[in-house]
């Protein structure tokens, strides 16, 4: 270390230091030797419980799937029962056959005209 020479007027000794070098930090580094230890087994432990196979980026990409596939379930669960009531108007409700017959195929009764409006334009 250097020191820069004393003031005439009594000020203390100020230290120099040194640059920040990274081949310094890394021989103070390297020359801890626990530290070293605890490097090279936590690296791949840690790498392993974050990226590996059963990691907690597989458990939270596996989430997203299920929340996913979940929301998919409600939505067919309430298509089917959506279906299931209207199986059951037609089974037994007039008026809704006729709704239907009239909407989707097209049928009238006798003495009706239909008329079709082309939408394309």
């Amino acid at each position: 270390m250097s020191y820069i020479a004393p003031a005439m007027d009594g000020d203390f000794y100020r230290k120099i230091r040194p640059r920040f070098t990274p081949g310094a930090v890394l021989r103070k580094l390297l020359g801890n030797r626990r530290l070293v230890i605890a490097l090279v087994i936590g690296i791949p432990i840690l790498s392993f419980v974050v990226l590996g196979n059963h990691g907690i980026l597989q458990r939270i990409r596996l989430q997203q799937q299920k929340a996913e596939l979940e929301a998919k379930i409600r939505e067919a669960e309430a298509e089917t029962k959506r279906l299931e009531a209207e199986s059951r108007a037609l089974d037994g409700d007039r008026k809704t056959i006729e709704k239907v017959a009239r909407e989707k195929y097209g049928m009238a009764r006798d003495g009706e005209t239909v008329y079709r409006v082309n939408r394309k334009r």
